[in-house]
């Protein structure tokens, strides 16, 4: 299977204490680069979570963003805080014997002061959290999956497309390029009875040793036969699926560099032409690899 790196999924998991929304959204990156949104409390758990992540993505930037909530909300204890307590009891005692009031020390004024009570956090169960975790991003990595194997086969249909296109041009080159010597070679005889205005037989030897020259400079066989086995290269890798985005994207590179060749050697106007319709198309197909794991 080939596929995109353009996804998006979500998993929502619980159990008795605790539940997770875990959301991932994929795009294409050059490596495989995963960034995690969650609260301070569960930074345990991110590397965990990254292994996780890339068993099932190889390469893209992968942003998660987790919403953990506690269902029971018993993860606090408050106790009242004696050493302060008693200095603010002791305080007011002082002012009301002072001032002699008759005001009474009651619960409620002694509560509301500040640090009066200590607020501590119970440390989560990290290992019992990872199993809602790891359950939530299984079922948000599914869905990446899926969404990006559907783009993956859009992308590969559109590239084969694309590279039938490529194939066809070659084979109208392939037609044409015979007939650059053919021409070439009138165009020197012509060229040469102008100038001496038949006074003198031409040469024929001189020019079969030009057009061979020629002939030297203009051949594009070997850019043809490696176009093509270029485009069985890339139907096998494409074939094999996988993490294949950075061989393609290579192998885009000498596709690019054989045309140019045949662009460079060629003086048919024909075949510049198809150079340039090939090269557009060798840009689409580079545009969408781009977008391939």
């Amino acid at each position: 299977m080939i596929y995109s790196m353009t996804g998006y999924g979500r998993g929502d998991q619980e159990n008795d204490k605790y539940k997770i929304v875990a959301e991932i959204k994929t795009v294409n990156h050059r490596y495989c680069d995963i960034i995690i949104k969650m609260p301070k409390k569960l930074i345990a758990l991110e590397e965990m979570m990254k292994s996780h992540i890339k068993e099932t993505i190889n390469r893209g930037r992968v942003e998660v963003y987790i919403n953990y909530d506690e269902l029971l909300k018993n993860d606090v204890t408050i106790k009242p805080n004696f050493g302060i307590l008693d200095q603010y009891h002791e305080a007011l005692m002082a002012v009301r014997n002072r001032y002699q009031l008759d005001a009474n020390i009651d619960l409620g004024l002694m509560a509301r002061y500040p640090d009066a009570m200590d607020v501590v956090y119970d440390e989560a169960d990290l290992e019992v959290i990872w199993e809602v975790m790891k359950n939530s991003l299984t079922e948000a990595l599914d869905s990446v999956k899926q969404m990006r194997q559907v783009e993956g086969d859009k992308l590969v249909v559109d590239v084969r497309q694309r590279v039938g296109m490529i194939e066809s041009m070659l084979e109208e080159i392939e037609k044409l390029s015979p007939e650059i010597l053919v021409n070439h070679k009138q165009k020197m005889i012509d060229r040469i009875q102008e100038v001496l205005e038949d006074q003198m037989e031409v040469d024929q030897e001189r020019v079969i040793h030009e057009v061979a020259v020629y002939a030297d400079k203009t051949n594009i066989t070997e850019e043809i036969v490696r176009l093509r086995s270029h485009f069985g290269q890339l139907d096998k890798i494409i074939s094999g699926g996988g993490a294949v985005g950075r061989k393609l994207d290579f192998l885009v590179q000498e596709l690019n560099r054989e045309v140019n060749t045949i662009g460079s050697k060629s003086p048919d106007i024909d075949i510049s032409n198809y150079v340039i319709d090939m090269k557009s198309e060798i840009e689409k197909i580079r545009e969408q690899i781009q977008n391939i794991e």
